[in-house]
């Protein structure tokens, strides 16, 4: 108390006198106060060597190394110089380095050779290359703060017993290095509850493993909302359902359905065209309304038919739909193509060789048909 009243008192006095130097600035020139100025400089230089190692020997910024500075601490060089060279030792280059204390700048009060060291040597030792771990840990740099026998350890094995594959595991870790701080093992077991097979959770994981992220309560509600749909969990929609669902909140998904009923679909094509090809609730608004315009404008047809082949709306309308319709027009003006609509889907929806050799090469007209099928493709690079 007798502490904080004194502290008042003097911020009092010296600011009346700072106020007087400011009206006469001659007369007060000479004004100082010993003590407050000793405060201000304790304060400032209080951390300078951290600030100026970080900045020196580890290619921070100066704000940056402030800011590091507030939460890392240290008088002496000595275990710093060894963190930044066992890094340096495991491939690491210098931006990386700067990169990751940058972001963790407590990895430098580490013990070095106890915790930091057999965690790198553990990941090399399971084929994770030095570049690779490098990225691993810029991006996630939590990961080399946990702990290597409670966590790391458990779930790196626990990953390559389910995929059957520690190369497997790997490509999870390196596509999503937050699956090592989280334990997925109540979402494997919801996936198994409502019956989808171990090739289709292998399948899952290592495409999208960030899915399995989410907590273990939400993760269920959206397994359940899909089987709901009637998505057969046997068939990797499902799968790629509970992908679409959990990146679109319930906002986007109403937003999206209305863009669907304005160009006539019922509810039910939209969950028909949801069930067999999910990644068309994923597509941008803009994209919808781009693809619905094409096909029912441009193509003339119903917009029921796309529901019933939803791969369309995600197709890119300059690299695919625009080139291969005016191949798809011509040949229709010369009465040279089935006119039913499969048959048309499907010289959308086949793959690049397959539409060149069927609709371009196998006609007379082949040298023709290919100038103009590349000419629209260079009119749409140029467009960009």
């Amino acid at each position: 108390m007798m502490f904080n009243f004194l502290f008042r008192n003097l911020l009092h006095v010296h600011g009346r006198y700072a106020n007087l130097a400011l009206l006469n600035p001659n007369k007060f020139q000479d004004f100082s106060c010993p003590i407050f100025v000793k405060y201000i400089s304790t304060n400032s230089n209080e951390h300078s060597f951290t600030v100026s190692y970080l900045i020196n020997s580890c290619g921070l910024s100066s704000e940056s190394a402030l800011k590091a500075s507030k939460i890392a601490q240290f008088d002496t060089p000595e275990k710093p110089d060894l963190v930044v060279n066992i890094f340096k030792s495991s491939g690491f280059s210098e931006t990386q380095i700067s990169d990751l204390i940058r972001k963790s700048p407590k990895l430098l009060l580490c013990n070095p050779e106890k915790t930091l060291l057999p965690k790198l040597e553990f990941f090399l030792s399971k084929g994770v290359s030095s570049r690779d771990l490098a990225k691993l840990l810029c991006r996630r740099p939590n990961v080399i703060q946990r702990s290597l026998k409670n966590q790391i350890i458990p779930s790196f094995h626990y990953l390559s017993n389910l995929l059957q594959s520690s190369e497997k595991a790997i490509t999870v870790i390196k596509n999503s290095p937050c699956i090592l701080e989280t334990y997925i093992g109540p979402k494997i077991d919801i996936l198994r509850y409502y019956g989808v097979p171990e090739a289709k959770i292998s399948t899952f994981l290592c495409h999208w493993p960030h899915s399995f992220l989410a907590k273990s309560d939400q993760f269920k509600e959206i397994v359940k909302e899909v089987k709901e749909m009637g998505i057969s969990p046997l068939k990797i929609q499902f799968v790629l359902a509970i992908v679409a669902k959990r990146i679109m909140s319930k906002s986007h998904w109403e937003k999206k359905l209305d863009v669907y009923k304005k160009w006539g679909w019922s509810d039910k094509e939209v969950l028909a065209a949801f069930s067999k090809y999910p990644w068309c609730m994923i597509a941008s608004v803009d994209k919808i309304m781009a693809a619905m315009d094409f096909f029912v404008n441009k193509m003339g047809w119903d917009s029921s038919i796309i529901s019933e082949h939803p791969l369309l709306i995600t197709m890119s309308l300059e690299k695919r739909l625009l080139p291969r319709a005016a191949v798809i027009q011509f040949l229709s003006s010369k009465g040279l193509i089935n006119k039913k609509i499969n048959s048309l889907t499907y010289m959308f929806e086949c793959p690049e060789n397959t539409f060149l050799q069927n609709s371009v090469n196998s006609y007379d007209e082949a040298p023709q048909l290919l100038k103009l099928y590349q000419e629209k493709l260079n009119s749409s690079e140029k467009a960009k």
